[in-house]
């Protein structure tokens, strides 16, 4: 029995949910995968997959050797890769962690583009505002909105830079007024972030000073999308980046509030990075995806 072979599809069986499945994504023949299975649960002494007629689903063993043969079809992907993503082609797996709307609406788009030009790359994007731990995580880099903590364990490019505008609802400035100074903001109902604690203060710059005004409002999210539709609908003033809400200020839905102060919540820097373990730093994959990206924000 090809160990490798065997374990490749298992996880395969069990992503699919059936032999059947897993058979059509490998492209091999049904009864080759459960027999395959079957060798590994001979090997084993467990039986790792329930049979029935509708689908297959891992007993609790299974469940757990599913996790550890995931990591090991990774770190063998992972060394394959260290010998192999140094030439000219970007090929192999390159898995991208970013957050939820940056990929929704930057990258998810123009992601076939990116793949019609790099036909031996596979893509894997994994969309989560958690900040990825590269070396317990599987992600070969991660893009990262705003300040990042230097680091010789990792290297940070910065692919450009974003804006932050605060925007309202023509319907809601109508019925609330339209604020012209910062200390306004105090009397209206902003549309705040919500990372373990609410953003209290959202800081601007102010004839060359730092001014920090107490915010409120009873609108608290954690996504700024959530937080972009609610000000669509008139609920309150929100403090998001330009590419997320650049569409809707075009066509009207959203104004821009105190477009003439630079504003920063908690002073925190817009930048647009890229991160990934120095092992990478010649990385085919990661340095097409790289120029992918920068292209992306030079044609914004």
């Amino acid at each position: 029995m090809d160990k490798f072979l065997a374990l490749n599809m298992f996880v395969e069986t069990v992503r699919c949910g059936g032999y059947s499945a897993a058979a059509r994504k490998l492209g091999l023949a049904t009864s080759s995968v459960a027999r395959q299975v079957a060798a590994l649960e001979a090997e084993l002494g467990v039986t790792l997959i329930t049979r029935s007629t509708r689908q297959n689903h891992p007993t609790d063993q299974g469940r757990a050797y599913f996790d550890n043969a995931v990591a090991i079809l990774d770190a063998l992907a992972s060394a394959d890769s260290l010998v192999t993503d140094r030439g000219s082609e970007a090929k192999g797996k390159l898995r991208v962690s970013v957050p939820v709307e940056f990929g929704r609406r930057v990258i998810a788009p123009h992601l076939g583009d990116f793949l019609a030009r790099h036909p031996a790359l596979e893509v894997s994007l994994n969309l989560s505002d958690e900040r990825v731990d590269l070396f317990r995580e599987p992600a070969d880099l991660a893009i990262r909105l705003g300040s990042t903590v230097s680091s010789d364990d990792v290297i940070c490019a910065s692919l450009g830079h974003f804006q932050r505008w605060l925007v309202a609802s023509p319907a809601y400035l109508h019925r609330q007024g339209t604020p012209h100074q910062p200390d306004e903001l105090a009397h209206h109902a902003c549309l705040r972030f919500d990372y373990g604690g609410p953003m209290k203060h959202w800081q601007f710059s102010v004839d060359g000073q730092c001014v920090a005004v107490a915010v409120q409002g009873r609108m608290l999210s954690n996504n700024a999308d959530v937080l972009r539709q609610a000000a669509v609908a008139g609920q309150g003033v929100a403090l998001l980046a330009d590419w997320l809400v650049a569409d809707d200020v075009q066509h009207g839905r959203l104004l821009r509030v105190l477009p003439e102060h630079a504003v920063a919540p908690a002073a925190v820097d817009a930048s647009i990075n890229l991160v990934y373990l120095p092992i990478n730093r010649e990385s085919s994959r990661i340095k097409a995806f790289s120029q992918f990206i920068k292209g992306l924000l030079s044609a914004a």
